[in-house]
């Protein structure tokens, strides 16, 4: 005979992750409004199998400086953006994901008042998805399912973007909305700056390099 255990019960610790298989979207559903929102764990979901990650404190600030990066970036180039943070996006019950934060730059008007999980079926997906330090394959196929154009995997010293072409995604070495900098190189010298004299310091000065450029 089984034994059931409150999902409130299990305790991650940082860097570790659960992996559950044979679930449905319902399943998941059910899981994430037993967890609620106030929980420092992130979820993945593709075609059966259901993952619950608890990232590394140290990442948490990664992905925040490389998300006011990507900020100034569209500032500068005078875009708007929304910012939706860890967002959960799902499709169809076929797969859901939950990043560290993801960008709308397109289809603004359609998103900007849209508040919980987004539903792919209904509203395009993010144009941009940050991860730090994730290389887990639920994660990969989630995005794959869900379309969503480009894809950053922050390391701690380094930055690689994975571009959809077709259905599937390709490593590059430029990113699809920043075509004219050079993305893996610059977020990470960047972050670096960020650590040494402080993230909102180092924006200043990026900032007066993007208005003197």
């Amino acid at each position: 005979m089984g034994v059931a255990i409150p999902l409130q019960a299990i305790s991650l610790q940082e860097g570790s992750r659960v992996v559950i298989h044979s679930l449905t979207w319902q399943d998941c559903e059910s899981i994430l409004e037993e967890l609620g929102e106030d929980r420092h764990t992130r979820i993945a979901y593709y075609d059966g199998t259901f993952e619950i990650m608890s990232p590394l404190s140290k990442h948490e600030r990664l992905h925040r400086i490389a998300s006011d990066i990507v900020k100034a970036l569209l500032d500068a180039q005078g875009r708007d953006w929304e910012d939706f943070g860890s967002t959960t996006l799902k499709k169809s019950g076929r797969a859901g994901v939950e990043p560290d934060t993801c960008f709308y730059v397109n289809h603004l008007e359609l998103v900007r008042g849209c508040e919980g999980r987004i539903d792919v079926d209904q509203l395009p997906p993010p144009d941009l998805a940050i991860e730090s330090d994730v290389t887990s394959q639920t994660f990969i196929e989630a995005y794959r399912a869900i379309s969503v154009p480009e894809v950053w995997i922050l390391g701690e010293r380094s930055l690689r973007i994975f571009i959809l072409q077709g259905e599937d995604y390709v490593e590059s070495s430029r990113s699809r909305l920043f075509p004219d900098f050079d993305i893996p190189n610059l977020v990470p010298q960047l972050i670096r700056r960020a650590l040494e004299i402080g993230t909102s310091t180092m924006l200043r000065e990026f900032r007066q390099t993007l208005g003197n450029s």
